[in-house]
């Protein structure tokens, strides 16, 4: 199930107010602007971020270059917020401030959609190598049980699925791995050809492409 498709089952976007937390090269953003929501990208990463400013508009969206336990944002002023792949990257430590400041941003019946890929499968055993994410995202599934527990947040629904992942090629999948994080690419180089012998181990081939299954959880807040 793809994981716009998820998105727009559980929340409304045309004409909402929204923040993409960690919005990468906006490709999110862009995808939730054509739907009819106002959107800001919040992104610290400078290689990303120019990406995603250099991108075309898809619609009423802007950037800043802001971290998630820091938003630059007026409270109450948004009707949802996404943290979309992006819990995990934000600092064991300051995970549960960063669900704060979502909380804080947001109006009261508001929501918080919170999208995280799993630590297990085909896909993450591949990157494991690379960097083994399993603490930081139980950690983060732990920081949103915790943040639910206080008085600001009520958790809606739990949602696990399996969502498609493309890629056209090797040099895609590596090149990837590099941008979300700068510090992978001496690992990256490393052991690119072992990378890349169970990158075509592990894909499915179709339609000139490489196709991966990622398992996914979604938990959907609420601002109480």
């Amino acid at each position: 199930m793809k994981h716009t498709a998820v998105l727009r089952e559980h929340v409304k976007l045309a004409g909402a107010k929204i923040a993409d937390v960690g919005c990468g090269d906006g490709g999110l953003v862009r995808a939730m602007t054509r739907a009819g929501a106002t959107v800001v990208g919040i992104e610290p990463g400078a290689q990303q971020l120019a990406r995603a400013m250099a991108a075309e508009p898809a619609g009423d969206e802007t950037y800043l270059c802001a971290y998630g336990e820091a938003l630059p944002l007026p409270d109450g002023s948004l009707d949802g917020l996404v943290f979309f792949n992006s819990l995990h990257h934000v600092p064991v430590e300051v995970q549960g401030a960063a669900l704060a400041e979502a909380a804080r941003v947001v109006r009261s019946g508001g929501w918080i959609y919170v999208q995280e890929p799993l630590a297990e499968g085909a896909f993450f055993e591949m990157v494991k190598p690379i960097e083994d994410e399993t603490l930081v995202r139980a950690k983060a599934y732990d920081a949103v049980k915790q943040a639910c527990s206080g008085e600001s947040l009520a958790e809606q629904e739990e949602f696990v699925y399996r969502a498609p992942h493309r890629l056209p090629s090797f040099k895609a999948f590596r090149d990837g791995l590099v941008s979300v994080d700068p510090a992978r690419r001496v690992a990256v180089e490393a052991r690119e050809e072992s990378l890349r012998q169970a990158f075509m181990a592990a894909a499915e081939q179709r339609d000139d492409a490489f196709w991966f299954e990622i398992p996914s959880r979604l938990n959907l807040l609420q601002r109480t």
